[in-house]
This record gives structure tokens, sequence and C-alpha cells, in this order.
């Protein structure tokens, strides 16, 4: 089933309107809240965002940073849910308000807390039904809440410099995405192996691995643009001709040959289906 919904995976750090980005990151691309801008049409600042905290072990300073960006952007109607177990999660009233939501967004945190307190509760199934049926809703996340959204999910790992069979802790997600494993902070805090590791494992999953201040938005589930200043690198697995990933064992570094990668900035576009990027240059 094709999603009527949009989703929109952000690699953590997006710009706020603050001026505290890096200073690498203010590149001839770069667009101010560029990413958050997205969240609902420049003619629809009164459209509904909620805001979900689960991740996060400071909800209220998520939130007060969000409202901040939020009134900068001209948004008018923000919600927050702070849902920190799974009887909170099954609350009607949380449906409800998904069901009257034009934007959801998952903030960022730990993704595993989102995926287990909130994976099979009401409030999941409004998102998904809302995300299939509905053109004009859109579900985001940032960082931990953008890798929540695959249906196979990084926990944890990728803390060695070669990859071992142990070091990847993988979960299920929300499964909004089926074909991806996403990743976050990935050029900044160094996943590639990371990421690496889960599609060669996962051979028929594409890996996304989302820079700070970088993200895709998704339509269709399958066509994938990419905004902001950073860089998405896609990792695909499809080609892989020898690898040691089922023999290897403890500490046995792992190899692999013919991994794709594609680098994406602002400009391009990317078939999560047929696999083919294009680009088109950014309006100045």
């Amino acid at each position: 089933m094709i999603p009527k919904g949009k989703l929109l995976i952000i690699g953590g750090a997006e710009d706020k309107g603050e001026g505290s980005l890096p200073i690498e990151v203010y590149n001839s691309q770069f667009v101010q809240m560029e990413i958050l801008k997205k969240l609902v049409a420049p003619n629809q600042l009164d459209a509904r965002i909620e805001v979900i905290t689960t991740a996060s072990d400071e909800p209220e300073e998520v939130q007060k940073t969000y409202e901040k960006a939020f009134k900068r952007a001209g948004y008018k109607n923000v919600g927050f849910m702070n849902i920190q177990d799974k009887m909170e999660a099954r609350q009607k009233d949380y449906s409800e308000r998904v069901n009257k939501a034009h934007t959801i967004l998952f903030s960022g945190g730990d993704q595993f807390k989102i995926a287990t307190i909130l994976g099979g509760s009401p409030l999941i199934d409004a998102i998904r039904d809302r995300y299939h049926n509905d053109k004009r809703f859109i579900v985001a996340g940032t960082s931990a809440g953008a890798m929540a959204l695959s249906k196979i999910m990084i926990q944890g790992g990728g803390v060695h410099e070669a990859l071992f069979d142990s070091d990847l802790k993988t979960s299920s997600g929300i499964g909004l995405l089926e074909n991806c494993i996403i990743d976050t902070h990935f050029i900044r805090r160094g996943r590639f192996g990371r990421l690496a590791h889960a599609v060669i494992v996962n051979p028929g999953q594409l890996g996304i691995g989302l820079g700070e201040d970088a993200a895709l938005m998704i339509k269709k589930g399958y066509e994938a643009e990419c905004l902001g200043s950073g860089m998405v690198v896609i990792i695909d697995g499809q080609h892989i001709r020898q690898t040691n990933v089922t023999t290897a064992a403890g500490h046995d570094p792992i190899y692999v040959e013919k991994l794709l990668v594609h680098l994406l900035v602002k400009g391009c576009s990317f078939d999560i289906r047929d696999l083919k990027m294009w680009y088109s240059p950014p309006k100045k």
C-alpha cells in the first residue's frame, strides 16, 4: 500500500533560527530554519503540530527549545505530548489529538523509549492510519525520533574502529518506513560503520545516514527529497559480493566487497524503490 502522507526524517541539530550551528554548517546551501519550515505549508501556519517528547530525558527543555523555534517560524498551534509509560500511551486523549493534528514530530533522545513505550499503542495505530490515508498528514522525526520510524531500528553499537559481530544492537521500530534503516548525527558522530554493519546484516534494507541540519522529505513511501545544508548518505547492500558476516565471531573483524554508497545534498532526490538518484540545482 502506497502511503498518502509524508515522512520528514531529520538528522538532528536542525537549524532553529538561533545562530548556534557550527561554523562549517553555514555553506552556500544553508537556509535558516529550512527543515522546520517544512512541518506545515507557508499558508497554513495555524495548522496543528503535536510534538512527542517520549524519547527525551529532559522533555521540559525540549519543549522550551521548540516553543522558541516554532515562534520564530510563525507556527501558532503547537502541543506537546510527554508520554512516559505504556499505560499513558493508551489514553484516548492522545489518539484524538493525533487525529486532529496536521503534523506529528518525534523529538530526539532514546529511540528505544519510543519503540517500547509507544509501540503497539492506539496512538501509533492512529499515526499509522493517518499516514497511510491522509495526504495532508506529515510524520516527522529528528535524531532518535527519525531512527524510530523505520521497521528495523538501530538501538546502539558502532563504538569500535572495526566491525564486530557483537557490536551492533537492533530492534523493532514503529515501521512507517519498511525498507530502510535510519541513522542520525551521521557525519559528526562517525556512524558510517554502524549503519554499514546494519545493512550488511540486512542487505534488503537501504541504509539512510542523516547528517546534522539534513533531512529527507519522503512522499509515497519512496520519493525522497534532500533538504538542509548537511549531507545524507545512502548505503545499498544489494550488490554485495563477498563478506564474512555469517562466519565472523567474537572480535573477528567483518569485511565486505561492493557496498554501494550515494552522497546526497540539497537538490538531490532519491527513489528508494528503484534506487536511483537525480539532481536539480536548488534555486538561489
